[in-house]
This record gives C-alpha cells, sequence and structure tokens, in this order.
C-alpha cells in the first residue's frame, strides 16, 4: 500500500515538472521533491550584485614605481602580460524591449576574478606599445596577475598603498580582482577617465607580501562615434607603491 502511494505521488511530481513548474517544494506523504517553476514571461532577471564605489588613488610623487613595460618589471611580480581581441556579437535584448529585438555584447567578458586567459597569447612587456587592431570600432584585452613581493630592491612593500597606473591610446577601463567599481556621479579610475589619459587604480590598500591581483584592462579605440582607423596601444603601465 505504502509502495504504490509512493509511486503515484513520484508520477505527480514527473507531470508537474513536465508542466515547466521551478522552485516549488511539493509535498506528498513521505515525499518531497524540488521542482522548477518558469519566470513569467518578461520578467526581469536577477538584480546584479551593486558595484564597489570608486576611491581616489593617491598622486604625487610614489616611494617606489615598477615598470610594468619591461621585462624586469614584470619579473618582479612574476607576471605575464597576456591579450586577446573582443569582439561585437548580438545578443537578447533586455526584458520588455519592444521593438528592438536585439542588444549588442562583447566576448570575451574577460573582467572577471578567476577568468581562464591560458589560451591567450602571451606577449612581452615591451609587445604592450605594439599598435593593434585594424582600426574603427575596436577593443581589446591585457590581463595579468601580479604577485606583490615583500621586498624590491631595499623597498619594503608591507603596509604600502599599491596603485596600478596605465594610459591606453585611446580609452581604457580596468578590472581588479573581478571588480570594476563605479557609481553615478563619481569619478573613477576604474572606468574611461578621458582621451589618452592615465587610469590610476588602487590595487591594496595595505600591500600583504604575497598579495596576488588580478588586472584586466580593456582598450578601445576611439573617438567612438568617429570610429578612426587607428590602433590601439599602451603608452605606460607601472605599478606606483606610496607609504
Amino acid at each position: 500500500m505504502e509502495a504504490r502511494r509512493r509511486s503515484r505521488a513520484v508520477k505527480a511530481v514527473q507531470w508537474l515538472m513536465c508542466a515547466g513548474l521551478a522552485a516549488v517544494a511539493v509535498m506528498f506523504p513521505g515525499v518531497t521533491v524540488h521542482t522548477q517553476q518558469p519566470q513569467a514571461a518578461g520578467a526581469p532577471a536577477p538584480a546584479a550584485a551593486p558595484a564597489p564605489r570608486p576611491r581616489v588613488a593617491p598622486e604625487g610623487k610614489p616611494v617606489h614605481s615598477v615598470d610594468l613595460m619591461t621585462a624586469d618589471g614584470t619579473a618582479v611580480f612574476r607576471g605575464q602580460w597576456r591579450n586577446m581581441d573582443a569582439r561585437i556579437v548580438e545578443a537578447p535584448p533586455r526584458p520588455n524591449a519592444d521593438p528592438w529585438k536585439v542588444s549588442y555584447d562583447i566576448q570575451p567578458k574577460a573582467g572577471a576574478a578567476g577568468f581562464d586567459d591560458s589560451s591567450w597569447q602571451s606577449i612581452e612587456a615591451k609587445a604592450l606599445a605594439e599598435r593593434r587592431g585594424g582600426g574603427g570600432v575596436f577593443m581589446t584585452w591585457y590581463r595579468i596577475a601580479l604577485t606583490i613581493p615583500p621586498k624590491i630592491a631595499d623597498f619594503d612593500t608591507t603596509g604600502a598603498v599599491a596603485v596600478f597606473h596605465i594610459i591606453v591610446d585611446d580609452y581604457a577601463e580596468v578590472s581588479v580582482n573581478g571588480q570594476l567599481p563605479r557609481a553615478v556621479g563619481m569619478q573613477s579610475g576604474n572606468m574611461v577617465v578621458g582621451f589618452n589619459l592615465p587610469n590610476r587604480v588602487i590595487i591594496s590598500d595595505a600591500v600583504k607580501p604575497g598579495e596576488r591581483v588580478e588586472i584586466a584592462v580593456l582598450g578601445i579605440n576611439g573617438p567612438i562615434s568617429l570610429a578612426p582607423l587607428n590602433p590601439v596601444f599602451v603608452r605606460e603601465a607601472r605599478v606606483e607603491f606610496f607609504k
């Protein structure tokens, strides 16, 4: 008798699953099954976590600086630059976007923390200055992971504020450990700051020796509205320390 009752319960659950229900706990005597309930058509996607608020990087003369456009500089942090061009692709539109039937996205989304760039081209530090792309609406990624050592020459890094400084011809966005700090009405060194102007981003408030930092830079040709036949390249890239 009990076996037949459980069999009927399971068959009822299977019918509910075929009907497309979700995230509902269906209870029968002696049986608990979690099924799937679809979102209502046009329902908005779950809200993304808010972005961190931007912070202003210190200016002035640093107590120490390391040039990331040299082999010696990247070796200090056991870093390896990698590069991959971004592609503009069609994607589904936002909910309730009628009459628009399509949106446009970029691939890959290489700013995410832990992004696997192992298949990307490894480039020498000096190759950051090489001209990339055929011009027009063009974007390219530069990624590097830095491990901050206890000492750089005679400089003790412990407790220092570390700042990543980069100038991309023409614009850049800079993600650090998967984060892109921004807020309405606030300047952010992580976002586009101007035409061939430096992006300056705090990568550590107080360095702990051995700290690892993932940096992803999206270089963008501009002005975007003009889509000039110009390349993208890096003018400056370094880590600065302040105490």
